[in-house]
C-alpha cells in the first residue's frame, strides 16, 4: 500500500509539472467553483426533474474540443442563464472546456474552418466563458464573435484569463438577461486587453 501510494505521489507531481499554468487555473478555481455551486445546479435539477420530468433536465449536444476531439456537452435546461453556464463545470475540471477560451462550436460548424482558425482552435480548449460571451452580455457594442475568439487566440495567458473572468463577474452582476445589444464595433487590441497588459505567449 505504501508502495502504491509512493507511486501516485510521483505521478501527480509529474502531471503537475506538465500542467500548463492555463490548465492549473482551469483545475484549482474550476473545482472550487463546482464545489461551490453544486448545491444550487442540484437544486435546479431536481426542480427541473419534478416539473418535466428526469427525461428533460440535460440538454446534450457535441462540441470540438482540443485537438479535434467531439465530446458531449451538458447543459442543464433552465433559462436562468448562469445555473446553465455552471452546470458545465465539471466539463472544465475534466478537460472538455478551459474557464475562459472560444466559443465551443459544434463539429461542422463553418467558423472552425475559416483561414487560420482550424489551427488555434486545434490548439485551444473552448471556453466556459470567453471575450465574446462576456461583451455580448455586457451591453457594449462589440465585434464579430469569430474576431473575438481569434484575437484571445493570439493573446492568451492567465493574466488575460483573470481579466476576462473579473469582467464577466461584474457584467453578471449587473447586467439583466437579454438586455445586451448587437451592434458592431471596430476590433483593436486596446478593446480587449486590460490596462498595461502586454502579450503572454
Amino acid at each position: 500500500m505504501a508502495g502504491l501510494t509512493d507511486r501516485a505521489g510521483h505521478l501527480a507531481d509529474r502531471l503537475a509539472l506538465r500542467a500548463s499554468p492555463k490548465r492549473v487555473l482551469d483545475l484549482t478555481l474550476g473545482t472550487a467553483l463546482l464545489i461551490a455551486t453544486a448545491p444550487a445546479v442540484a437544486l435546479g435539477a431536481l426542480a427541473l426533474a419534478l416539473r418535466r420530468g428526469p427525461g428533460n433536465v440535460w440538454e446534450r449536444s457535441p462540441r470540438t474540443g482540443l485537438g479535434g476531439r467531439v465530446f458531449t456537452l451538458r447543459t442543464l435546461r433552465t433559462r436562468r442563464f448562469r445555473l446553465g453556464l455552471l452546470s458545465r463545470l465539471p466539463h472544465v475540471v475534466r478537460g472538455d472546456l478551459s474557464l475562459v477560451g472560444p466559443t465551443p462550436l459544434a463539429p461542422g460548424d463553418p467558423r472552425a474552418a475559416w483561414p487560420g482558425a482550424r489551427q488555434w482552435r486545434q490548439e485551444l480548449r473552448p471556453g466556459l466563458t470567453g471575450p465574446a460571451q462576456v461583451r455580448a452580455r455586457s451591453g457594449m457594442p462589440w465585434d464579430d464573435p469569430a474576431l473575438l475568439d481569434q484575437h484571445y487566440a493570439e493573446h492568451h495567458g492567465v493574466v488575460l484569463d483573470l481579466a476576462i473572468l473579473a469582467e464577466a463577474v461584474r457584467t453578471t452582476l449587473r447586467t439583466a438577461p437579454g438586455r445586451a445589444r448587437s451592434t458592431k464595433a471596430h476590433l483593436s487590441d486596446t478593446d480587449h486587453r486590460p490596462p498595461g497588459y502586454s502579450r503572454v505567449d
